[in-house]
């Protein structure tokens, strides 16, 4: 494939401008470029502060009232559609991409901080264990799943459902139409671009921080900027591979790999840790964020003002979790073809986050306990020093600490090469105009950018820089976002109402089978038809229908087609201002499971269905033995449906009488 027809151009371009640019201005003067950025991003947390924690707010109150609501039973993709992983590799995903790298961070560390220093509690009490915990949890709970789930459900349902490109574009169609393949288009996916490689990039460069902090905790291994360069090339080299190997073999593996790790490093501590305590504590932990939920959702601390600390910890938080969403939410979206918008969001939402509030009880608690009754002023200590290190430096307190630091430091290696192979997919399929089949280079291109990225302005000093305009980016990318949720209720109720009229409307003129024998329609239900029977009912008496009604539409001057592929039929209406009508014709195969008949007469286990598909997914009846008078009936009954729809679309949007 040329590398005209694999890249979209204004974006790929635009997009590694940028990213050199950035990368010189920060590796040639880090100091003052972090001055600067700084300087916006305090403006941001000052001035709009209260613009983050109402947005973050919204997104939350939408997400979950999207999945408790009727919405919810809408599939991210046509009716018929299954999803392409199964449980397990999908959680593992969703728990790579999204924040696994974070606990391992911060796991330790940011439940320790809160102790020694919270913002409503007197340092190293009991209260300010209690308050360290729902602050974590807050931080790192619903809030900032909920952030990825608005971007992910966006993109999913607008590329699987409409057929749009995988892309943060698509998602404002409903708001901008065709516009969205211009340059608005354009420069909301090239500024996808740049908050996937700059998160990335910094995460990778402060990230081996901590594996040179656990090589020199092991095996002695020196701290400095030359083997930290040494260890981005290693991992961009294996996440390099990992890109070769593809979706399926390369991330979902490493990401079932990842979550089995973690599994075991939490059994371990929960184990040799104070068990029952733990226990209790994460159900009481649970029970504190719950009921403080909604205080903590709208706290701005507007009459203690407590700036530096709302704006170094919570609005530091919810700017990162945004400027990540990008990347995240295209990545969730990539791997959730198939599930309803329901078992999406509870997925999503839920589930990883009930895994954080375990994994950071365990360590969190762990770790307070043994500052608090065990004298490990060492912990704490190391904590105030440097945070890259607190992991290891915990694992003193545990039995067979040389074993658990290894797996630890074998999971935070994984989990990078993980971040780095799905952060180069996702950059790979923003820049291509959402093609999944882009050929692999352009994949090993990003992967080694973001390595040659994280190399650099660690090198010159940059890094910090470049994070700090990461996160002050994060307020134009959350007014973007709220478009999204606007564009989403928009089109999420347009595609109720189709649903609603084609399941509830019933037409007034009831189509029989009465000039069908009853024996011969029985025959039809006990039989197990091949698939050259139901190939040949196609051709001789779906067809011919399907070409005779669409005579009769092209004689009222409404324009119609009808189009033949492999093993289906399709009758199309096509139309400007709403969704085609399509009512096609497709071979399905089945495995026989009438206990009455085990197999068909030639000893085939399956058979075959002539099943009905609409525009926006088949809907699991068989039409196989109708009669060409009943095949026309159920077109025109499908189209009164459809024509039902468009009235109730165009009555609800314009205001029309009921």
């Amino acid at each position: 494939m040329s590398i005209k027809s694999s890249i979209n151009p204004p974006v790929f371009f635009s997009s590694v401008f940028l990213i050199v640019l950035m990368v010189f201005i920060g590796a040639t003067w880090p100091e003052q470029a972090q001055n600067v950025f700084k300087s916006a991003q305090s403006w941001f947390e000052l001035k709009a502060g209260w613009l983050y924690i109402l947005g973050v707010a919204i997104f939350l109150i939408f997400i979950i009232f999207v999945m408790v609501s009727r919405f919810g039973d809408i599939k991210l993709g046509p009716d018929h559609a299954e999803p392409d992983y199964s449980y397990k590799s999908w959680i593992a995903m969703l728990f790579s991409a999204g924040m696994g790298i974070g606990l391992m961070f911060f796991g330790v560390a940011e439940p320790v901080m809160h102790y020694l220093a919270p913002p409503d509690a007197t340092p190293e009490t009991i209260q300010a264990a209690k308050d360290a915990m729902k602050i974590t949890f807050f931080h790192w709970g619903i809030h900032a799943w909920a952030i990825y789930a608005v971007v992910a459900l966006s993109l999913a349902y607008f590329s699987y459902r409409h057929k749009l490109p995988l892309l943060p574009r698509s998602a404002l169609y409903p708001l901008i139409g065709e516009r969205i393949h211009g340059p608005i288009g354009h420069a909301v996916d090239t500024f996808a671009v740049l908050g996937t490689m700059f998160g990335v990039a910094t995460s990778l460069g402060f990230g081996v921080l901590q594996v040179n902090s656990g090589l020199n905790y092991l095996l002695g291994v020196p701290v400095n900027a030359m083997v930290q360069v040494g260890l981005i090339i290693a991992i961009s080299l294996i996440a390099t591979l990992s890109v070769f190997s593809g979706l399926d073999k390369g991330v979902k593996r490493l990401s079932e790999l990842n979550l089995g790790l973690a599994v075991i490093l939490l059994i371990f501590v929960l184990i040799f840790g104070p068990t029952v305590e733990l226990l209790q504590a994460f159900v009481q932990n649970t029970g504190g964020y719950l009921s403080d939920i909604v205080g903590k959702t709208f706290n701005l601390y507007a009459y203690e003002q407590k700036n530096d600390w709302i704006g170094g910890w919570t609005l530091l938080y919810w700017g990162w979790w945004i400027s990540w969403s990008p990347f995240v939410g295209t990545f969730i979206a990539r791997v959730s073809r198939g599930r309803t918008i329901r078992e999406f969001l509870i997925g999503v939402l839920l589930v990883p986050s009930a895994f954080t509030f375990l994994w950071m009880t365990v360590f969190g608690n762990t770790a307070i306990d043994a500052i608090m009754n065990h004298g490990a002023t060492y912990l704490s200590e190391a904590v105030s020093t440097d945070v890259s290190v607190a992991l290891f430096v915990f694992f003193e307190h545990m039995p067979f600490s040389t074993l658990l630091s290894t797996i630890a430091l074998c999971l935070v290696i994984t989990f990078f090469v993980t971040s780095s192979d799905s952060g180069s997919l996702v950059i790979d399929n923003l820049t291509s105009g959402g093609d999944q089949d882009a050929p692999v280079w352009q994949r090993v291109f990003w992967a080694l950018l973001q390595g040659v990225v994280a190399s650099v302005l660690l090198l010159a000093g940059g890094l910090q820089a470049l994070q700090t305009v990461a996160i002050a980016s994060a307020l134009p990318f959350l007014l973007v976002m709220l478009l999204m949720c606007l564009g989403l209720y928009k089109a999420l109720q347009d595609d109720w109402i189709k649903l609603n009229s084609v399941q509830s409307h019933n037409t007034s003129v009831q189509y029989s089978k009465t000039d069908v024998d009853w024996e011969d329609h029985l025959d039809v239900l006990v039989s197990h038809p091949s698939e050259d029977d139901v190939q040949e009912f196609l051709e001789q008496v779906a067809t011919p229908a399907l070409i005779k009604v669409c005579d009769s539409f092209t004689r009222r001057g409404i324009p119609a087609r009808v189009v033949n592929l492999d093993n289906r039929v399709r009758f199309v209406i096509p139309s400007e201002d709403h969704n085609d009508f399509v009512y096609g014709l497709r071979i399905r195969a089945f495995t026989i499971t009438n206990p009455l008949v085990s197999e068909v007469d030639d000893g085939e286990t399956d058979y075959y269905r002539a099943e009905v598909f609409l525009e926006h997914g088949g809907q699991h009846y068989d039409v196989m033995g109708f009669n060409q008078k009943q095949i026309l009936a159920d077109v025109v009954t499908q189209y009164e449906k459809y024509t039902h729809y468009l009235h109730i679309s165009s009555s609800e949007y314009l205001g029309g009488d009921e």
